[in-house]
């Protein structure tokens, strides 16, 4: 057991292990969304090739948050992670030497099998380890991580990429492997784990088949957010060069005043769910994002965009910021590393044709209708989703759940 001075920083190390992870996860897969352009000329592909590796990157994130979940419940959060950060990293430097778009995209396919299993590894870690009452607060913060990846995305697109090329984008990729030497000097396993572990893999598969009505709701729950957040980044920064007109390194600015916003939200509602409850805050991050939308799409100066974007992430990624402690919240006991992740994953699998189906309806409503509909949408089901589901907001993640009905 630690003792109470040990207990704080033991917590810290995770979150801090956890939100790096993230981040640096996140930078690896963003770098793509700022070099469509000079992907598709140096690999000599159209620009929608470039798009549809971005598609199979997230289509393979469930592989990789099956594999790890399994893993992360069967034999810890910190071994699987340290072996997640060590994959993932090996496969974006590599994909720094691609020598053509085949093998580009095989790679990419590979990273994403890696992308998929950090998020639930990272999560079921940190919100295990934060102390009960500031698991909102946390959970914005580790959720911010992956705007603070993007974020670096967007600085490493304004300096590194002008000056030595696309090819270094990548090699910085590979950084984040010696996260793993932190983790294994630093991150402790956690009581939540040691307490409820199973017993083998197949009391896992057994458990996790007994629980298919809530992981089809929170797989429902997931899809939307995905929707929710690669429908408003991901062809964002193409949107304001070729709509706009805007060079790359204004578009870049753009990008990281927009994702302060973000940081900024996933930090605020978090906090605010500690009092309103997780869907509530939720909903009211939904708000704000449907309010700025006119501004967002529509706007026609670079004041009028910056300002929507920013807006617009505080809304997006503060509904984000309270995901890992409503999921790990509702999520059984012993399947806290394989439920909360996989059903995230599965959701980006379900809204991986976001990207492809916002540029198909660019070429026949116009890049701003194209946006602003397809988000006006998600968001209307998405609070439907919230208003007709539950929480467990406050869970006991230590002592095992005694048999009651949800928490409403």
């Amino acid at each position: 057991m630690k003792t109470e001075d040990e207990a704080p920083q033991s917590a810290a190390h995770a979150v801090a292990a956890a939100y790096l992870g993230w981040t640096l996860d996140a930078f690896d897969f963003f770098v793509v969304v700022f070099m469509v352009d000079i992907l598709a000329q140096h690999f000599a592909v159209q620009k929608s090739a470039i798009i549809w590796s971005i598609t199979a990157t997230l289509a393979m994130r469930p592989v990789g948050a099956l594999l790890f979940g399994m893993l992360a419940d069967r034999f810890g959060r910190r071994k699987p992670l340290i072996a997640n950060i060590i994959f993932f990293s090996l496969m974006e430097l590599l994909c720094g030497f691609a020598p053509n778009f085949t093998a580009f995209l095989v790679l990419r396919i590979l990273f994403g099998i890696g992308m998929g299993g950090e998020w639930g590894l990272g999560a079921s870690l940190a919100m295990e380890s934060a102390p009960q009452k500031k698991r909102g607060l946390i959970s914005g913060i580790l959720q911010s991580g992956y705007s603070s990846g993007y974020l670096l995305a967007a600085i490493a697109t304004r300096t590194i990429l002008p000056t030595f090329g696309w090819r270094v984008m990548f090699w910085a990729g590979g950084l984040p492997a010696l996260l793993a030497f932190y983790i294994n000097w630093q991150v402790k396993e956690t009581e939540a784990w040691k307490k409820n572990k199973p017993p083998g893999i197949g009391t896992i598969v057994k458990a996790a088949g007994s629980s298919w009505k809530l992981f089809l709701y929170l797989a429902l729950l997931m899809t939307l957010m995905h929707g929710l957040s690669h429908g408003t980044q991901d062809l964002y920064p193409d949107f304001l060069k070729s709509m706009h007109g805007f060079t790359t390194a204004r578009v870049s600015y753009i990008a990281m005043f927009y994702n302060v916003g973000a940081i900024l939200g996933g930090i605020l509602f978090g906090h605010f769910s500690e009092h309103w409850g997780r869907r509530r805050a939720m909903m009211a991050a939904l708000g704000v994002s449907l309010c700025i939308m006119p501004v967002w799409a529509f706007g026609s100066t670079t004041i009028a965009l910056a300002l929507g974007a920013f807006v617009m992430q505080v809304g997006v990624q503060g509904a984000w910021g309270i995901i890992p402690a409503h999921l790990n919240e509702m999520a059984p006991d012993n399947l806290r590393g394989l439920i909360p992740g996989f059903a995230y994953q599965i959701g980006i699998l379900l809204a991986a044709p976001t990207n492809t189906i916002e540029y198909a309806l660019r070429d026949r409503f116009g890049y701003s209708w194209a946006l602003a509909s397809f988000e006006i949408a998600v968001i209307v089901v998405l609070s439907a989703a919230l208003i007709l589901g539950y929480e467990k907001k406050g869970k006991d993640f230590v002592t095992p759940e005694s048999i009651s009905g949800p928490s409403h």
